[in-house]
């Protein structure tokens, strides 16, 4: 049985509902993440927004067999609306197959060209190498957040 988890963050504090929860809600509290590591995924997610004016999500399960076409449609499924997407990165795991699939809507893409991505997605599986899932997926994403900086609205120079 595969396990999910999805996190999506918000670029606002006041928006409820940025906890990372489990697609498959109905079964037992999760045993893949402790209470402390989902929390620091979902800090993670949530000042990578912040800093930046994307919107992250995180996916981790298994992908099938076409890796990249899954996790673009997990990407166009992401956007709570479609105006959002361009703005939006999507970071997939699926630590069983050993891949990790990063989408960026074209804004997004502006800020955080393939090669800034193929580095943060080389220093997760490095971490991942080594048992790091979590450590893995928060150096990722700060490594993506430094690469894509502030947005233009508030950058101070």
């Amino acid at each position: 049985m595969t396990r999910v988890l999805e996190g999506t963050s918000h670029d606002t504090a006041t928006s409820a509902g940025t906890m990372a929860t489990r697609a498959d809600e109905a079964e037992a509290p999760d045993t893949i993440f402790s209470y402390r590591e989902l929390l620091r995924i979902d800090e993670a997610l949530t000042m990578s927004s912040r800093e930046t004016g994307l919107r992250f999500t995180l996916y981790i399960g298994d992908l099938g067999p076409q890796t990249r076409a899954r996790a673009e449609e997990l990407f166009e499924r992401s956007g709570h609306s479609g105006h959002d997407l361009p703005e939006s990165v999507l970071i997939a795991v699926s630590p069983g197959q050993r891949v990790v699939e990063v989408v960026t809507g074209a804004a997004a893409a502006r800020r955080l060209p393939d090669r800034a991505c193929a580095l943060a997605v080389l220093s997760m599986t490095n971490a991942f190498a080594s048992g790091d899932l979590v450590g893995g997926i928060v150096n990722g994403l700060r490594q993506l957040s430094d690469q894509a900086g502030h947005p233009r609205g508030l950058r101070t120079h």
